[in-house]
């Protein structure tokens, strides 16, 4: 993948997430001029015209929602999507250090797989299993009632939480080969989707999966 076609798919993906979020907002009438400004960011960067000039307004938008809530109400989909519209920015805005912005953002993908394996590895209640099982058993997260009985699976969740651990401790050698990338990235995928069917967190499929087309390049890039 090219670093135009990377860098054009990533803003194309980025606004379509800030998009549906933003219009989310909107119709629930909360702080309306600010998301419909967001609104027409969105819609300026998936015409392509000038579009890091709108991609700095969404940046700029974002710290001011920041600021608005006291941090990122959304925990780290919030977090990603700053992450990324920085990136972004900082490569429309310095050309020179455009593919040094854009390989930060890949790096950051992938350490945000391999940490978050680390510190659940090291945490016996996910070794055991038993924080999945009070996730399930006590959080406000799970979308259905019905769910809370996996909470007396204790074998099922083990192996759940053995799998999330071994594949984000093991997930940044997928950069060793394109087809594992590729392997990994599905898994990571279908691990988002999963949290967003089981526990609601749909925004983290969608922002993560902004952040792929960096990782594709990347690979490319340093692979040679």
């Amino acid at each position: 993948m090219s670093f135009e076609a990377m860098l054009r798919l990533s803003e194309v993906l980025l606004a379509l997430v800030v998009l549906q979020t933003a219009l989310e907002h909107f119709w629930q009438g909360r702080d309306r001029a600010l998301y419909a400004a967001r609104i027409a960011l969105c819609l300026w960067v998936l015409g392509g015209w000038h579009a890091g000039i709108a991609i700095g307004g969404l940046w700029i938008s974002s710290l001011i929602l920041l600021h608005r809530f006291g941090g990122p109400y959304n925990g780290g989909a919030d977090k990603m999507t700053i992450l990324i519209t920085t990136c972004l920015s900082a490569a429309h805005l310095f050309p020179d250090w455009a593919e040094l912005a854009m390989a930060y953002l890949a790096v950051q993908l992938v350490l945000s797989y391999f940490v978050s394996g680390y510190v659940k590895i090291k945490n016996p209640d996910w070794r055991s299993g038993q924080a999945l099982i009070d996730v399930f058993r006590f959080s406000a997260y799970p979308v259905s009632e019905r769910l809370r009985g996996w909470a007396g699976q204790p074998r099922v969740l083990w192996l759940m939480s053995w799998s999330v651990i071994g594949f984000e401790v093991i997930f940044p050698l997928t950069l060793l080969h394109p087809l594992a990338l590729w392997i990994g990235m599905a898994v990571a995928a279908t691990f988002h989707f999963a949290n967003a069917c089981l526990f609601g967190l749909n925004r983290f499929f969608w922002i993560w999966i902004c952040a792929y087309p960096s990782l594709i390049w990347f690979q490319e890039r340093v692979l040679g």
